[in-house]
């Protein structure tokens, strides 16, 4: 068991290629559709999903997996092939979020705590069965004031943890991501100062629960200032702390870093990803797992309607391609406009 997961973990973070995040919402999608105008039906989110599993040149070469939503995975394509078998047609490994959302974490004002063990064990069985290979949790850590306290950041580590040990008892990789959230006016030192805490927090929970480090892959935040922040920082000094805070704090073990786009611009992260992998030898890959920082330009590009797919699939194949050579280190201002 401990090798195939070992074998698909490092699949996804295969050189020059990352993760595809297509796991939004019932509400998340309802507001991605509403920004273009489009109709959020069953079958528009099938449709506009399928045509990002069918973008050919971005899937085959850039994408090495794609984390779904509950719906997807059960959904069959347009033609009848289910969408897990479109995915993995292309090479790239299905996976899927089973997190249940971020909800109030009693006593705790302004802290949150992620939903959704209960019935874990079966749900993992269904979606293996379901051609899922990886899985994906989000734990949302809020800097404020007097926040995060010990107690949340704690109270998610476990939660992190105990979901890890059952995805690998079910021989699924566990994708966990600890997202410090960039709302706020504090700057890239509390930015660092929590997300080592989180950090730390989590591989000690990961060890308790006898979890493989080998076959997981951690989705991280980079370090930033937050969003009301009025300084200008470089991005070398975003790249250079990113990598230091996650060398604190990531055991050499994990195969790989695909790293969260969060609120950034989708050239942002593209730019400080391809800096730290241009700056830095790092004992782990440093990849992508992005959601709006791959899908904002095609979800522009499509605009809820068939005869745009082309368009909108050459925007995927775009950004996919400037993250690839993000993660090589080798992305530059010229290639972007260039395309």
């Amino acid at each position: 068991m401990t090798e195939q997961l070992e074998k698909i973990a490092q699949a996804m973070v295969a050189d020059n290629k990352g993760i595809l995040a297509a796991d939004e919402s019932s509400g998340t999608i309802q507001k991605r559709f509403d920004s273009i105008g489009a109709e959020c039906t069953e079958e528009n989110r099938r449709d506009y999903r399928e045509m990002l599993f069918r973008s050919t040149d971005a899937m085959t070469n850039y994408i090495s997996g794609v984390i779904l939503f509950d719906e997807t995975l059960r959904q069959d394509a347009k033609d009848g092939t289910p969408m897990a078998k479109v995915i993995s047609d292309t090479g790239a490994i299905p996976g899927i979020k089973v997190d249940t959302g971020a909800k109030e974490l009693a006593l705790c004002p302004g802290e949150k705590i992620t939903e959704g063990l209960d019935g874990l064990r079966e749900r993992f069985a269904e979606y293996y069965d379901l051609g899922a290979r990886f899985t994906k949790w989000r734990a949302v850590i809020t800097i404020g004031d007097g926040i995060p306290s010990r107690g949340c950041i704690q109270a998610n580590a476990h939660a992190l943890a105990r979901y890890a040990a059952l995805a690998q008892e079910a021989n699924i990789v566990p994708m966990v991501e600890p997202e410090v959230i960039m709302d706020g006016p504090h700057d890239m030192a509390r930015c660092f100062e929590v997300t080592e805490a989180a950090l730390r927090a989590l591989y000690a929970e990961l060890y308790e629960q006898n979890v493989v480090l080998e076959g997981t892959i951690l989705k991280p935040n980079m370090i930033v200032p937050g969003t009301e922040y009025n300084k200008q920082v470089s991005t070398e000094e975003i790249a250079e702390q990113t990598v230091k805070c996650m060398k604190r704090a990531v055991p050499a073990a994990v195969p790989g870093l695909t790293f969260l786009s969060g609120g950034l611009s989708s050239e942002e992260v593209t730019e400080y990803l391809s800096a730290m992998n241009a700056m830095f030898d790092a004992p782990w890959k440093m990849s992508f797992s992005f959601g709006r920082g791959l899908q904002a330009a095609p979800l522009s590009a499509w605009g809820g309607k068939a005869e745009n797919y082309a368009a909108a699939q050459a925007a995927l194949e775009h950004r996919a391609r400037m993250n690839s050579l993000a993660v090589a280190g080798e992305w530059n201002t010229e290639l972007e406009q260039a395309a």
